[in-house]
């Protein structure tokens, strides 16, 4: 029903079922995950004017993306990260993707 690239992409298809029999197909509710399942690649530091999707291109090299970087910021809306100039916003990996290990 989504794409692989979508956030809804592994979650469930449920269904409703009215009084009159008709169904009401509807995706489970999905939550944000835990910050600290994502290892941080590299910070961007909001400028004036700045939307998520343009800095999502910049780093994701797909603008439609930009909710993988609302979910290692703990962000339910896009604009919650880029309202602020000077707001830090953490560019990672993919959740569950670890980066490479450094030796300490």
């Amino acid at each position: 029903m989504f794409s692989m690239t979508s956030r809804y992409y592994s979650l469930p298809v449920l269904k409703y079922e009215l009084p009159e029999g008709d169904e009401i197909a509807y995706v489970r509710r999905r939550f944000l995950p835990q910050t600290d399942q994502f290892d941080l690649l590299v910070q961007h530091t909001v400028t004036e004017g700045e939307r998520l999707d343009n800095i999502t291109a910049e780093y994701l090299d797909d603008p439609q993306q930009f909710w993988r970087i609302c979910d290692a910021n703990g962000a339910m809306s896009p604009f919650d990260l880029t309202d602020k100039v000077g707001e830090i916003i953490r560019i990672t990996l993919p959740q569950g993707i670890p980066g490479p290990v450094r030796n300490a």
